[in-house]
């Protein structure tokens, strides 16, 4: 299993090619399972273009995994460690949305798919962060 950021759900649904949507469709082919958080279903759900386009993105979304918090506050306790991890070392990190996805992806144990170079900066302050 990996978890997908919404960097690469949204290149792959429009389509475009990039290195993360090729990494994430030989994933799928592979039978490896594609994980979203309800962070990140908010966030593609949120990118639809119209009525039609919100609802396909809803039925194919909810038929991936998710990964919940078993604990909110411990889950959003981390992320804002991370966060205030980066920026004690300089690093601005553009969304905290994207600490709680990383903090989520080390808590399950999962690789991080992402096309996003604050996972990057995020990694610096995260050992346990995996990159897919």
């Amino acid at each position: 299993m990996i978890l997908v950021d919404t960097s690469v759900w949204i290149d792959f649904i429009r389509p475009r090619s990039t290195n993360a949507v090729d990494r994430l469709r030989a994933a799928l082919d592979h039978g490896i399972e594609a994980a979203v958080t309800p962070l990140i279903y908010q966030e593609v759900l949120q990118g639809a273009r119209d009525e039609q386009a919100f609802r396909d993105y809803r039925t194919f979304l909810s038929t991936q995994p998710f990964l919940h918090s078993t604990d909110a506050v411990a889950t959003h306790e981390g992320a804002a460690r991370l966060y205030f991890e980066c920026r004690r070392i300089g690093l601005t990190i553009r969304s905290s949305v994207d600490c709680l996805i990383a903090q989520t992806a080390v808590e399950h144990g999962v690789p991080l798919l992402h096309d996003n170079r604050d996972f990057e900066r995020i990694a610096t302050v995260a050992p346990k962060l995996e990159f897919a």
